[in-house]
């Protein structure tokens, strides 16, 4: 019962937050980081006791679960369960959620018990999506997710924080309402063929679809999975979002929201809809280039830093689309890879960039400069984050776009060869920012504080785990082998003769 109890610790903590904060203004912060340190500490647990156990597993095999009845009557549970993927994602969900906890400790003075309670219960959202098996559940999750993140926007944000908010909003819901459309068809269209109406997800699976239709119930899930990535078009919202987002808003957006997107992909898009997902391949793939370019692009031409971190998030979500209709298990690899380096690369630029609006009041790089000077500390932690961003070998960064590549490469060779280019717009948007932020001519910024104790802890965390990742990424790759395996069977069994 390990997943249901963690969603109910983190709704219970926030709630806990919310009615004791009422009365101690700083005791919301401390239940937070307490609880989202149990959670962290038992997930550490269950991967160290069943390691060995998923990597020696058959594709398919599920760590634990856990299932009642929600409303039997329309064939819903409450039905929880991970495999070596959804183990990875929760252990990355508590890890940045005790970090988001960390990097508003100074920054939230207002209404903190409200906050906490956001921050919780978007936690606890996160973790349902991560572990739902039943898609009624899933879509349930989803929408608790989007709540919490638009009061943490529009009540804790920056001056435009209205405007983004329900920007983030209406796209996040109105692709969310195609999902639960295609819910539905799947729902009725199982039931029609076997009298029973259900929302389990691995009696769906086994569901007999026409063409047509699965492509039309695909693009449902598609176009929720990537509005949420984002891919170019539906970015938009993703730039407003982090830029006028608190610093632990911005945190988990990069960390834990974009991922879900990716996540739906490889849990529900591919096994359910395997043909209709390898008919649209190329194009998928192709998306995935543009946004790779493109948003590496837009980065360089930033001058508000936060902005200009949010364009990077484009881009490498565009090589974690690439790899995943790649149909190859290489790039799978890759794609796992993708999604955790990235949330603790960008998401330490992000919690940098937070640092220094404290201290200089603006986003603006223009205004920056010479910061190196005053700030040794900062300044080398973001040289070691500008050179993951850009791939720089013995990084985990590199390890997950080099298996993309790799495995992309044997599936499309020319958009592959495209995708590379965007290695080097990387580097461009990287060393620009560093130079601008860091180095150059001192803008008479006055005398500002090196990293304290609680900024060097956060700092030196993530720093390690991406030198970790970087030089030793096999626990990962390990943890997630059976789900790989069986994705990357899909387009093996699909032509099989």
């Amino acid at each position: 019962m390990i997943v249901a109890v963690l969603i109910v610790l983190l709704m219970g903590g926030g709630l806990l937050a919310l009615l004791l904060g009422q009365w101690f203004k700083n005791l919301p912060r401390w239940i937070a980081l307490c609880t989202l340190s149990i959670g962290f500490v038992a997930l550490l647990i269950l991967w160290a006791d069943r390691y060995e156990a998923i990597n020696a597993s058959a594709p398919g095999t599920w760590i634990t679960g856990y299932e009642i009845p929600w409303i039997p009557s329309f064939g819903i549970s409450f039905h929880v369960a991970i495999d070596g993927l959804g183990l990875l994602l929760l252990v990355l969900t508590f890890f940045m959620g005790i970090l988001a906890v960390l990097c508003s400790w100074k920054e939230i003075t207002e209404k903190t018990s409200f906050y906490y309670f956001n921050l919780l219960w978007l936690l606890a959202g996160i973790t349902g999506v991560f572990t739902a098996m039943d898609l009624f559940l899933f879509y349930f999750f989803w929408e608790v997710m989007l709540i919490p993140m638009y009061f943490l926007i529009g009540i804790w944000g920056s001056e435009n924080r209205e405007y983004a908010a329900y920007k983030f909003f209406i796209f996040t819901q109105a692709s969310g309402l195609m999902m639960l459309l295609a819910i539905l068809g799947l729902y009725f269209l199982h039931g029609s063929q076997t009298g029973d109406y259900t929302f389990n997800y691995f009696e769906l699976l086994a569901t007999s679809i026409s063409p047509q239709l699965s492509f039309w119930l695909m693009m449902g899930f598609m176009l929720a999975f990537t509005v949420k990535l984002p891919m170019v078009p539906f970015h938009s919202w993703l730039p407003d979002a982090h830029s006028e987002a608190p610093t632990a808003g911005s945190l988990i957006l990069a960390g834990l929201l974009l991922k879900t997107g990716a996540y739906g992909i490889l849990r529900f898009v591919l096994p359910l809809f395997p043909d209709a997902a390898i008919a649209i391949a190329p194009w998928a793939m192709l998306f995935g280039v543009l946004g790779i370019i493109y948003g590496a692009m837009l980065a360089f031409s930033q001058t508000d830093l936060k902005r200009l971190i949010a364009y990077t998030s484009v881009s490498h979500m565009g090589f974690v689309l690439l790899g995943i209709f790649a149909f190859n298990e290489i790039a799978l690899q890759g794609v796992v890879m993708q999604l955790v380096t990235h949330a603790i690369s960008t998401g330490a630029l992000f919690i940098m960039a937070g640092m220094i609006k404290e201290r200089l009041h603006t986003r603006d790089i223009n205004k920056m400069g010479g910061l190196w000077t005053m700030m040794p500390q900062m300044g080398a932690i973001a040289l070691l984050f500008a050179m993951a961003s850009l791939g720089l070998p013995g990084l985990g960064n590199f390890i997950a776009e080099f298996l993309i590549l790799l495995g992309a490469f044997q599936a499309d060779v020319i958009l592959t060869v495209i995708a590379t280019v965007g290695l080097v717009f990387s580097a461009m948007y990287s060393l620009r920012m560093l130079q601008k932020v860091f180095l150059g001519p001192d803008h008479k910024t006055g005398y500002m504080a090196d990293l304290s104790a609680r900024e060097l802890f956060m700092m030196a965390a993530l720093s390690i785990s991406i030198t970790c990742l970087g030089l030793y990424p096999q626990p990962v790759i390990n943890t997630v082998r059976p789900l790989i395996e069986s994705v990357g069977q899909i387009k093996d069994k699909l032509y099989d003769p």
